[in-house]
């Protein structure tokens, strides 16, 4: 049975800026930069045909190319800090993708997602870490200037049941297309 979801991935230059921000924290578990990606929808344990199911559907998402803008470090889970997270403008193009996702798996009966989008890319899982600790480190690692990109495509990951996740397999890719240029200069006559 696979465990799916759908993710924008990170392009390596991104991905190598927020690696530079690891370490400090007693107790975190850094996540290897070639597993860093931005959920848009878990997923879940499905079956093969659910799977494919979701896979074809997917393949009807038409949106245009999105701006991810990280800006923010973080952590998730306040008094007994979860994961230590970069997070990402909710600019409505993004989030406007992964509400058609949601609703798009919905009608396919998978159930609704319990938590609220947070577009973000997690760096650690933290097991035992103090809150303390946590809050010195992003006291000190907190500002980072802005890293943008554009994602081209989200994909359809699968993974295994493991801690901390990964390795990630991209089952399936779904372009976003490129905005329109505008056009220019006169035309001859």
């Amino acid at each position: 049975m696979p465990r799916l979801f759908t993710a924008l991935e990170i392009p390596r230059p991104i991905a190598e800026s927020l690696a530079r921000l690891r370490g400090g924290v007693p107790g975190a578990r850094w996540i290897d930069v070639e597993n860093y990606h931005v959920t848009l929808r878990f997923i879940g344990d499905v079956d093969d045909a659910f799977a494919r199911d979701a896979a074809n559907a997917l393949s009807f998402v038409r949106r245009p190319e999105v701006a991810v803008t990280f800006d923010q470090l973080t952590s998730f889970g306040g008094d007994k800090p979860r994961a230590i997270v970069a997070r990402a403008r909710p600019e409505p193009a993004l989030v406007e993708m992964q509400a058609e996702q949601e609703r798009l798996l919905r009608r396919l009966g998978a159930p609704p997602e319990p938590r609220k989008f947070i577009p973000h890319v997690t760096l650690a899982r933290l097991r035992g870490a103090s809150a303390g600790a946590v809050a010195a480190y992003l006291g000190t690692r907190g500002y980072f200037p802005p890293l943008r990109f554009t994602a081209e495509r989200f994909v359809l990951y699968s993974s295994r049941d493991s801690v901390g996740g990964g390795p990630y397999i991209v089952e399936a890719e779904y372009p976003l297309s490129a905005a329109p240029q505008a056009l220019t200069g006169t035309a001859a006559g």
